[in-house]
């Protein structure tokens, strides 16, 4: 069977994201250093599956390239227990949580990050 281990994420302070990330998911970091093209990385997740936070030498921004543009895909969808309190914790970084549904089988919102990246949190319990 296969898994999705990880997505390398193009960010501009990958230390700054992954703290913001251990915050509100509760995730650690597994590994950080130097990266391709002079770069530099940081995962952040779990012991099976993580980002991988990813800036490169250069500006970040410009003509689409997947180390070079920050949030170039629609969202990331992240499964948590307490759907409630990870958007308190959400919402006491300052970020604005939208696309509230209820559904079957869970319920799920949606926000944006400072990095640009939209992420869909969603509890099935």
């Amino acid at each position: 069977m296969a898994f999705l281990e990880h997505v390398n994420l193009t960010v501009p302070d990958p230390e700054a994201t992954a703290a913001r990330l251990q915050r509100l998911f509760g995730w650690q970091t597994r590994w950080q250093g130097g990266s391709i093209y002079g770069g530099r990385s940081v995962h952040v997740g779990t012991k099976d599956q993580y980002l991988a936070l990813y800036r490169g030498q250069g500006a970040q921004g410009g003509p689409p390239d997947s180390y070079t543009t920050a949030g170039e895909l629609n969202h990331l969808a992240v499964v948590v227990d307490d759907l409630d309190a990870t958007e308190a914790r959400v919402k006491a970084e300052g970020i604005e949580t939208h696309s509230h549904a209820d559904y079957e089988p869970g319920r799920r919102f949606y926000f944006r990050d400072p990095d640009g990246v939209e992420y869909e949190i969603v509890s099935y319990t």
